[in-house]
């Protein structure tokens, strides 16, 4: 592409697959599918600036999932091109709906959540009419009436000109999905690299995946023995009751159960469907049981066990007279009292250890799915001499949390060496622009590729990277494991097929020019 004038030379030299990306983005609604890292979002200024350049008084839209993220792709924008920065805008819920009107009247490109843009283009604040170009981060979001989708409806009903780029670095193992984003989208042009590319592989770094196996300790496997003896009686009733046909199922098959249930029940007021609803609760509520025995330990179940005595619910209450429940609550409580953790903690502690002896400004991301974790692990490192901190989303209405300022400020500090790990919910999985680290730890395997690809590639960016999973033997860690794997062995094959379709349509245009 010919040298632009709204974009800053001296702060971001494009790289050759980000400007042939870009080439095709400028003309067609691309999906644009590019491993972590590897700069999608230099790639949407490249269209930005070449939008601006072909009509001044155009203006331009980019959306993203979460407001950390929006805050991000503003600030790279204010850094990468000479655009006047009161033209710029960040928009968030805290922003009243009146000045929110005057800056979409004021601004030329801005940044927000797609729930905003909806809500102001259906309150009549926003008139999407002039915008050029509309930028969706993780488009992969774009399925069934997610904002995303919504957001693409009514920016296609009022623009003049519109042009949509898509970025994601896993747009998910089944083909049918992708296809439903190439839809919801109106995506005529896939722009594919990985990292095998000629003009991707000087800027990719080998990443080495290690599993590390620990045992489940023979007490755990009492406390889930019985759960399970539960678990199998109400998949056994809910089966009786035809109201499942296997006892291979799902949690998902049994969430959407309940909602049916829910929904049957509040239109016929059924005793014999209460019932059912009340076995439905019970199932998901040892499942869930069961996976934080496996997964996260006697701390975090003994929790869940003292909340479900508080909430008084039906399911709780019929749970709570079971027999083979309150005899796990009791070997729950006991080793509780006893200290025992989990001896993935204890594995973790050991591998962080070994690795900052050996490497003083080492830089450690784990990953954890509960809070209650992160914070365990937090303390647990701190205590034994290894500088960590939480890196969580924004407060709930129950607990603490981080403000966005404060995840900035804590993302700086890790990227200036203060300390050497940081521990993260799914807050960090998506975008952030969190430095690059040598090695990423998985407290437990995520069954979902997307979420896999996404932690795994905070490493391996400037130099070779390491990524551990920690797995209980036995468990449901090894199962999500393995389910993410093959989902992403899937979802790469279903890319290159589209790698391939693309290269022939490319020869066939070129002929028939």
């Amino acid at each position: 592409m010919e040298k632009m004038q709204f974009l800053n030379y001296e702060k971001f030299t494009p790289r050759l697959y980000q400007e042939l990306i870009a080439a095709t983005a400028v003309k067609k609604n691309t999906l644009c599918i590019l491993p972590t890292g590897l700069g999608k979002t230099f790639i949407a200024i490249l269209v930005s600036a070449y939008k601006l350049e072909e009509s001044i008084d155009s203006k331009i839209l980019m959306i993203a999932p979460t407001r950390p993220l929006v805050n991000q792709h503003l600030e790279t924008f204010k850094k990468s091109m000479y655009v006047d920065e009161s033209k710029l805008i960040g928009l968030t819920g805290k922003i009243h709906r009146d000045d929110r009107k005057v800056l979409y009247e004021k601004g030329q490109v801005f940044f927000t959540t797609p729930q905003i843009v909806r809500n102001d283009v259906d309150n009549k604040i926003l008139n999407l009419e002039k915008f050029s170009l509309l930028i969706i981060d993780e488009c992969h979001r774009s399925v069934k009436q997610y904002a995303y989708t919504e957001v693409t409806e009514r920016y296609f009903k009022s623009a003049l000109k519109p042009l949509v780029l898509g970025l994601t670095a896993s747009p998910g193992g089944i083909k049918d999905k992708i296809d439903e984003v190439k839809k919801n989208l109106r995506i005529e042009a896939v722009e594919i690299r990985t990292e095998k590319d000629e003009d991707v592989k000087p800027y990719v770094k080998e990443t080495e995946v290690h599993r590390v196996y620990v045992e489940f300790p023979e007490e755990f496997q009492k406390i889930s023995r019985l759960l399970k003896d539960v678990y199998e009686e109400k998949i056994s009733a809910l089966i009786r009751a035809r109201l499942l046909q296997s006892s291979r199922v799902s949690k998902r098959e049994i969430l959407d159960l309940q909602m049916e249930l829910g929904k049957m029940y509040s239109e016929t007021k059924d005793y014999a469907v209460a019932r059912m609803l009340v076995v439905c609760a019970q199932t998901i509520k040892i499942e869930h049981a069961i996976g934080l025995l496996e997964t996260q330990g006697i701390v975090q179940l003994n929790k869940y066990f003292l909340e479900m005595e508080k909430n008084k619910s039906s399911a709780n209450k019929h749970l709570l007279n079971d027999v083979k429940v309150l005899q796990a609550i009791k070997l729950t409580k006991e080793l509780y009292l006893n200290g025992t953790e989990h001896p993935k903690l204890g594995k973790l502690l050991e591998i962080i250890k070994k690795d900052v002896s050996e490497k003083k400004n080492t830089k450690i991301i784990v990953f954890a799915n509960y809070r209650d974790t992160v914070e365990r692990i937090v303390k647990l490192l701190n205590k034994s001499g290894i500088e960590a901190r939480e890196f969580i989303g924004q407060a709930k209405k129950s607990g603490k949390g981080l403000s966005q300022k404060e995840q900035i400020q804590l993302l700086n500090e890790f990227g200036y060496e203060i300390f050497n790990v940081l521990v993260c919910t799914s807050i960090g999985e998506e975008g952030l622009s969190i430095p690059a680290v040598d090695i990423v730890m998985f407290y437990e395997p995520v069954p979902s590729e997307i979420r896999t690809i996404q932690r795994r590639g905070r490493t391996g960016r400037t130099e070779t990277g390491k990524v551990i999973f920690l797995i209980t033997k036995g468990t449901r860690d090894e199962s999500y494991y393995w389910t993410a794997y093959h989902k992403e062995k899937r979802m790469r094959s279903i890319i290159d097929t589209m790698k391939e379709n693309n290269s022939e349509k490319r020869k066939v245009s070129d002929w028939l020019e």
